[in-house]
């Protein structure tokens, strides 16, 4: 019998950039479309992550994916505020 051992270190390190990547990227979207139209911003973000988000929770059972998951929970919401702070 082998112990699974759970990475971790990479696995923060990958949730970090996961965070980081989806916060801005998020963050610019809304930015970006709340230049056209806020309400518009608000409509097309609520239908996109409504339409993922049951996808990328299913994703956190795999062990590779769980950690990108795990980043991008914590970053859509900061690029929510950060395009409200903007």
């Amino acid at each position: 019998m082998t112990l699974d051992r759970t990475p971790w270190f990479t696995g923060i390190a990958v949730s970090v950039f996961a965070a980081m990547l989806s916060t801005s990227a998020v963050a610019t979207f809304c930015i970006a479309l709340g230049n056209v139209n806020v309400l518009l911003a608000v409509v097309v973000n609520i239908i996109a992550v409504g339409g993922l988000a049951p996808t990328v929770w299913r994703w956190r059972a795999v062990p590779v994916w769980r950690w990108v998951v795990y980043g991008a929970v914590v970053g859509v919401p900061l690029g929510w505020i950060a395009a409200i702070a903007a």
